[in-house]
């Protein structure tokens, strides 16, 4: 009786498991795979081959991954430069209608995408910012506000008012009781925030295809365009290299952000 109880458990835990790794799995034998065609369930023939290709010059896939990071840094760069002094004013200062205007920083995820970044392509196209790095910067920055500054909220709230008093009660200036004292202690939030920045633009696609085709090719777009191509092979190595940032940096999240600091948020 005992074993019978234990068959539905493992059914089902062996469904959550396929469902989770059986794409993974399915990705890594792409990417290591030379032949593969219908009805052979494994592959006919496994090789580097589509490796070389990928990271060959014509391959482009260094030169989409050299834009990806340099967009994807200057994103963190603006998004600290504006979430800090926002979380800041917004955890502390007595702001009138701050819960709207957190709100504000949520309405680029509360329409459809596709219609959000057609109606900035086309207003970037007056511009002159189409197919410019400044114009999918500034795509992926509008995306990024919304981790940083309310990741950047919530560490602030997260620090005691009281510590903040007590140094600028022995002398300290309120500029320098921020840098060094609540800057530090906030600092764990705000590096998540900014991973989780980096991660999102990294991953960027939707912006980036509107804005910055056909000059400003990233790694997502590479992606997109070998998988349109059939080329299954060069899809799964580019979502390979794009796997390996985003689980390093996840579990670097999972060490800055605490569970007090999460209950912060959208209070």
């Amino acid at each position: 009786m005992i074993q019978a109880a234990w068959i539905p458990r493992a059914i089902i835990l062996g469904l959550f498991a396929f469902v989770i790794f059986g794409p993974l799995a399915n990705m890594l034998m792409w990417a290591f795979t030379e032949v593969w065609y219908f009805p052979n369930k494994l592959p006919v023939e496994w090789g580097f081959d589509f490796w070389a290709r990928v990271f060959k010059p014509r391959g482009n896939a260094m030169k989409s991954l050299f834009n990806s990071v340099f967009i994807a840094v200057f994103v963190v760069i603006i998004c600290l430069v504006v979430s800090i002094p926002a979380g800041y004013s917004l955890a502390r200062g007595r702001l009138p209608w701050r819960g709207l205007i957190l709100l504000a920083f949520l309405l680029p995820q509360a329409f459809p995408s596709v219609a959000v970044f057609i109606n900035i392509a086309r207003i970037f196209y007056g511009m002159g910012l189409n197919g410019t790095y400044v114009g999918v910067i500034l795509v992926h920055t509008v995306q990024g506000l919304v981790f940083s500054v309310w990741i950047a909220t919530a560490a602030f709230s997260a620090i005691d008012s009281e510590l903040e008093e007590a140094a600028r009660n022995i002398g300290a200036s309120p500029l320098r009781a921020f840098f060094t004292v609540t800057l530090p202690i906030a600092m764990p939030g705000i590096m998540a925030s900014a991973i989780f920045v980096f991660l999102q633009s990294l991953d960027e696609f939707t912006g980036t295809f509107f804005v910055g085709v056909p000059d400003i090719v990233t790694m997502p777009l590479l992606l997109f365009t070998a998988s349109m191509e059939g080329n299954y092979q060069i899809a799964s190595i580019t979502a390979l290299i794009l796997l390996v940032p985003s689980v390093f940096f996840m579990f670097i999240i999972e060490r800055f952000l605490k569970a007090d600091v999460l209950a912060k948020v959208g209070n």
